[in-house]
């Protein structure tokens, strides 16, 4: 019996402290905890619109105030804690909570806690750590609950049902209703009823939060651009949260006969005498026949991306042939919306008019942009060893109905000699025979025989012929022949593709003329490439040829979690919004626009982790991840693009830690970007998601 009561004092003395166990998390985990408490609000009552939109910061205090008690007040904590919650439900009052949404904040909070209690402690939470973080979140929720109550009882209503003018307001074609500072709808007119298509008893008498939201379902109220219309859309709410008037908001509806009616709203705040808020005033005005009208300009819009759409899926050779006349017709289509945006603007000046406009001079500007960028590399180009004889039987495969299927038919003599490979794209490569081909059939009127010979050209080089029986060039028509800015008929089409094609051909290190027949009738196009030597055999490679070396590879990097985030990228909305979601997850980020200006500001202070744009002008992603990786060796890099990466190398995908592809998963991002030390995965415990560097080149297609 000794030894029995000499084992149960041992346990007795190694009994855990709750206390002292939940104050060691919280000291090294108040970040943590707030950032996954602020997340999952977010998610449990997403409808709540705080003013100011900062929802971790007060949560932040919490955790920072129960830490702070628990390590200097030990057991008082449990007494003291609540009085801190007290005043967090008077500020949830004025932020539009619900007492409901109190009780499943406190409920998140505990989740959370138990959730990083159980991850720092191989998933076992002792029963005295759980019981007293359940007293600490319950007491503070009835603390909380408790002083909202208070408020919620004492709250004046300030706007009241007026009747002042009441019967000039029922007969205007404008709907006006009146919302207090709490956001109730206190008073509506009926052509506010009328333009909604609800009765008025659904619109007035309640908070908005709770009565309009099942108004907005009824009606499928919806933007413009045809997302659905929330209650935090409303101007009157907008107004009371920013205190300040919002105009021009436009909502669609359908009334219960089955028409659709576009309305115009705006909002103005009411203040009283003292300066205080009173409340906010909305107008509804019918605007569904301006709303057609901007239909039928989208829809000229609309035009145009189908003819560019079309335009896209074509060969290059067809898409260069409707160049000029395609360019002409979206001009044609661009400088129509102006002059219908301007007859608008004279008609009633609206903002919304100035904006398009604008928008539309910057598309043109972008469709001459692209006509100047038509002849520039294009950036899925995948160059690599290329039979040529192999390549010139799948063009003639691909071109032969072309060929043979007219009424005068032209047919097509082989005569290949195997010379060998060439380094280039093989698909681009392909369509270059194919449209030669085709540019020599147009050439031979009443058909013929196309004679398709390759050869070897000395030591490093080969050529291909494609041999006409078509009418002989004249001299001065060979030397404007690639000169895309002919104007004799018929030429546009066919200089400005060749010229396309030679600057290709040029940039496979090889050239693409055109030559009369030594002997006899006829013409023919021959391109002369370098052939590819014998490689190396794989063990003479030096490994540090291609900007890798054995140990280096064989080294796997260990990362600290991350907290100050480089954002690289030269489009600045992308670059924006990239912050500003960032940001809002925690992190401390930085936007350099240009590859030179975020090396000045990665040498000047530490980051963290970087996040690189593939495609840029100066300098690559990629090259500007070497150069980032030899300056920090240890620290997060991932790409973000938007394009196909399967033309990278290893070497390339060997310098950066993940692949992200646009649209951009937050939630992945996320987990990459706060894995701790060793790369375990980020903070939800879901490593899973994280996007990796591909160990094969990937095989999904770009946005």
């Amino acid at each position: 019996m000794a030894c029995v009561r000499a084992y149960l004092g041992e346990l007795n003395v190694a009994r855990l402290d709750p206390i002292e166990a939940l104050s060691e998390l919280l000291q090294g985990e108040q970040e943590r905890v707030a950032r996954l408490w602020a997340k999952r609000l977010r998610a449990e009552i997403y409808e709540v619109d705080i003013p100011g939109k900062d929802l971790r910061a007060p949560l932040r205090r919490l955790v920072s105030e129960m830490a702070r008690l628990l390590k200097d007040r030990g057991e008082d904590a449990v007494r003291l804690w609540p009085e801190v919650a007290r005043s967090h439900g008077a500020d949830r009052y004025t932020q539009n909570f619900e007492p409901e949404d109190l009780t499943r904040e406190f409920k998140a909070l505990e989740e959370v806690l138990l959730h990083v209690y159980a991850r720092h402690h191989g998933g076992l939470i002792e029963p005295e750590v759980a019981g007293l973080i359940a007293e600490l979140v319950w007491e503070g929720d009835a603390a909380a609950q408790a002083s909202y109550a208070r408020i919620l009882k004492t709250e004046e209503v300030r706007f009241r049902e007026a009747a002042v003018m009441e019967s000039v307001l029922n007969h205007v074609d404008v709907g006006i209703l009146l919302a207090e500072v709490d956001g109730t709808v206190s008073f509506a007119t009926p052509p506010v009823s009328r333009l909604m298509g609800v009765p008025m008893r659904a619109v007035v008498g309640g908070r908005a939060v709770n009565t309009l939201a099942p108004v907005l379902t009824q009606v499928n109220a919806r933007h413009l651009a045809g997302e659905p219309f929330k209650v935090a859309d409303m101007p009157f709410v907008r107004a009371l949260k920013e205190q300040g008037p919002v105009r021009g908001v436009m909502m669609v509806v359908e009334r219960p006969g089955g028409d659709e009616v576009t309305l115009e709203m705006s909002a103005t705040p009411v203040w009283e005498e003292e300066g205080e808020l009173a409340g906010a005033i909305q107008t509804f005005t019918d605007r569904t026949e301006s709303a057609n009208k901007t239909k039928a300009l989208e829809s000229a819009y609309g035009e145009l991306r189908r003819l560019q759409g079309r335009l896209l899926q074509r060969t290059r050779q067809q898409a260069l042939g409707q160049l000029a006349g395609g360019a002409a017709h979206a001009l044609n289509n661009f400088l129509n919306v102006l002059r219908l945006r301007i007859t608008l603007l004279q008609r009633e000046y609206k903002p919304e008019h100035l904006e398009a406009l604008d928008r539309t001079v910057q598309q043109i500007g972008e469709l001459v942009a692209r006509l100047q960028e038509f002849n520039v590399q294009r950036t899925e180009e995948r160059p690599t060893d290329v039979n040529v004889d192999q390549t010139v039987r799948e063009s003639l495969e691909l071109a032969r109905g072309e060929l043979e299927q007219r009424a005068h038919p032209v047919y097509v003599e082989l005569d290949l000699n195997n010379p060998g490979t060439v380094r280039a794209d093989a698909a681009f490569f392909r369509e270059l025979v194919v449209n030669l081909m085709l540019a020599s059939r147009d050439r031979m009127e009443e058909g013929g025989h196309l004679r398709l010979t390759t050869r070897a050209d000395g030591p490093g080089w080969l050529t291909l012929r494609i041999q006409d029986e078509g009418p002989r060039f004249a001299p001065e028509e060979l030397s404007h022949l690639f000169d895309p800015l002919r104007r004799d008929p018929g030429a546009p089409q066919l200089s400005l593709y060749l010229a396309v094609a030679r600057a290709q051909v040029q940039r496979w290190g090889g050239e693409l003329k055109a030559e009369n027949s030594p002997t006899g009738t006829g013409a023919a196009f021959v391109v002369r490439l370098p052939r590819v030597q014998a490689k190396v055999a794989p063990e003479a490679v030096n490994p540090s040829a291609v900007g890798e070396t054995p140990s280096a590879a064989a080294a796997p990097r260990r990362f600290q979690q991350t907290r100050r985030v480089l954002v690289v990228d030269d489009d600045l909305d992308n670059a924006r919004m990239m912050a500003e979601v960032l940001g809002e997850e925690g992190y401390e980020v930085q936007v350099a626009h240009d590859p030179t200006v975020a090396l000045g500001m990665w040498d000047r202070r530490r980051f963290d982790a970087a996040l690189l744009d593939a495609v840029m002008p100066e300098m690559s992603g990629w090259e500007l991840a070497r150069e980032l990786r030899e300056r920090s060796p240890q620290v997060l890099l991932a790409i973000v693009t938007g394009m196909d990466v399967r033309g990278q190398n290893r070497a390339n995908l060997a310098l950066v830690d993940a692949v992200f592809r646009k649209p951009i998963d937050v939630g992945a991002l996320d987990d990459f970007l706060a894995q701790a030390e060793g790369g375990s995965g980020g903070e939800n415990g879901r490593g899973s998601e994280q996007t990796p560097v591909p160990s094969e080149p990937e095989h999904d297609h770009p946005r």
